[in-house]
C-alpha cells in the first residue's frame, strides 16, 4: 500500500503543476488568422455626416476662388466645400440628383490595366475561325464597289468595319474600353436590357411609334449581323477611348474609317422617359417616340452599355467640343419574324453630303406587331474624318 500512495501524490503534484501553467493555443487549421484592415480603408469607407452652415453667402469656388454664380455652385457633402461646375474636370454638365462628392472626397480610382486573358472575360469574346469571315467581306466590299456611281447614290448601304489587322492593336483598343467602362462602374453589353422594374420588352413595338420609321433594309442586316459576329470574335472597330480633362471619356479614330461605315449598336437598360425625366445620366438615347408620352422608351447606359455610350458623350456646348459632334440618331424599322423581339440602334460614321441627308428624312409607316421599333444612330462627320485626332 505504501508505493501505492507515494504514486497517487506524485501524480497530484505533478498535475498541479501543470495547472499552473498557462494553457498554449494552437491555430485551428480550418480558420485561419484575421487580417486587419489598414487605418485609411477604414476611413474611407465609413459613413460620414456634414454639418450644415447657418449662412452659405460666403462660399466661393475652391477652384477660381470666385463667389460669383452662385446657381452653379455644387456643395460637397462631405468637405462643404464649394464648386464650379464649370471648373470641375471633367466639367458637370447638370446638378447631380442626390449626394455628390468633390474629387478630392471621392478620391481618384486607379485606372485599371487588362491583361490578354481580363480582356477576353471581360468583353467573352468566342474563339472561331475568322479566316472565312474576312474573306467574305472582302468579296462583299468588292461586290459593292462595281456597282456604279449613280446607284450609290441613289441608295447608300452601311458597310461593315474594318478592325486593325495586329491582334496586339485590338487588344490595346479593347483594354482602353474595358477601362474607361471599369472606371465608369458598368458592364459590357452589346444588347438592349430589359429588367422586371423598368420597360418591359412588349413595349418595343413599331405600331407604338408617332409618325412612322425607317425601315432598315435586307443588306444593312447582313451587315450588321456580320458586325456582330465580328464583335463576339474580339474583332472591334478601329477606336481608342482617351480620356478628356473637360469632357471625360471620348473616343478618337485609331485607324481611317470610311463613310457609311458601322460603328456599334446602342445598349443599355431600355425604360420609360417618365420614370427618367429627373436622371442626371448624359448618355440617354430616345429608342421610341410613342404617340402617348408615358409609352415613350430611352436607352440608358449608366449600368451597362458599349463605345457607342462615349461616343454619344460628346460636348457641344463649346466651340472646341462641336468639332467633335459627330453624332445624330434616325430611327430605323427592323422586319422580323418573330412576335416580341429587341429592337436596336447603331451608329454609323458618315460625311455631310446632300445625297446623304435623305438617311434621315425616308420615313416609312408600318403597322404589323412582328414589327419591333429600332434606332440608326448616324455619326455625322461635319468635319471629314474628324473622329481623328
Amino acid at each position: 500500500m505504501a508505493p501505492a500512495t507515494i504514486m497517487a501524490g506524485a501524480r497530484r503534484l505533478v498535475s498541479s503543476r501543470r495547472r499552473t501553467e498557462a494553457p498554449r493555443r494552437r491555430p485551428s487549421p480550418s480558420t485561419p488568422p484575421k487580417k486587419l484592415r489598414p487605418m485609411s480603408e477604414i476611413m474611407a469607407r465609413a459613413k460620414y455626416a456634414v454639418v450644415e452652415r447657418a449662412d452659405y453667402s460666403d462660399i466661393i469656388c475652391e477652384q477660381c476662388g470666385s463667389g460669383e454664380r452662385p446657381g452653379e455652385l455644387l456643395l460637397c457633402d462631405k468637405c462643404d466645400k464649394g464648386f464650379h461646375m464649370r471648373c470641375l474636370r471633367p466639367i458637370v454638365v447638370r446638378i447631380p440628383i442626390g449626394s455628390w462628392l468633390c474629387p478630392k472626397c471621392s478620391g481618384h480610382r486607379r485606372v485599371r490595366t487588362f491583361s490578354q486573358k481580363r480582356i477576353i472575360d471581360f468583353f467573352k469574346i468566342q474563339k472561331s475561325g475568322d479566316g472565312k469571315k474576312k474573306c467574305n467581306l472582302n468579296q462583299d466590299t468588292r461586290k459593292r464597289r462595281r456597282r456604279p456611281l449613280v446607284l450609290l447614290k441613289k441608295r447608300r448601304r452601311l458597310l461593315p468595319f474594318i478592325p486593325s489587322e495586329d491582334p496586339n492593336q485590338r487588344l490595346k483598343q479593347m483594354g482602353t474600353l474595358a477601362s474607361a467602362l471599369t472606371a465608369m462602374q458598368m458592364e459590357f453589353s452589346d444588347d438592349l436590357t430589359y429588367s422586371s422594374d423598368m420597360a418591359p420588352r412588349s413595349a418595343n413595338q413599331a405600331k407604338f411609334e408617332n409618325g412612322g420609321m425607317q425601315v432598315l433594309s435586307r443588306e444593312d442586316m447582313e451587315t450588321l449581323e456580320l458586325c456582330r459576329s465580328m464583335s463576339r470574335r474580339g474583332e472591334c472597330p478601329p477606336f481608342i477611348v482617351v480620356f478628356d480633362s473637360c469632357e471625360g471619356y471620348t473616343v478618337e479614330a485609331d485607324a481611317q474609317i470610311k463613310d457609311m461605315t458601322f460603328i456599334a449598336e446602342y445598349t443599355g437598360d431600355v425604360d420609360y422617359i417618365k420614370n427618367r425625366e429627373n436622371d442626371d445620366c448624359d448618355s440617354m438615347m430616345t429608342l421610341l417616340l410613342a404617340t402617348n408620352p408615358s409609352e415613350s422608351l430611352v436607352i440608358c447606359p449608366d449600368k451597362r452599355g458599349n463605345i457607342a455610350r462615349f461616343i454619344n458623350g460628346i460636348n457641344n456646348h463649346t466651340p472646341e467640343g462641336k468639332k467633335k459632334q459627330n453624332c445624330k440618331c434616325v430611327r430605323v424599322l427592323k422586319l422580323l419574324t418573330t412576335l416580341y423581339q429587341a429592337g436596336m440602334q447603331f451608329w454609323i460614321l458618315i460625311h455631310l453630303h446632300p445625297f446623304f441627308l435623305f438617311v434621315s428624312r425616308h420615313i416609312h409607316r408600318w403597322h404589323r406587331v412582328e414589327e419591333i421599333s429600332s434606332n440608326l444612330c448616324i455619326a455625322l462627320a461635319i468635319f471629314p474624318l474628324s473622329f481623328m485626332m
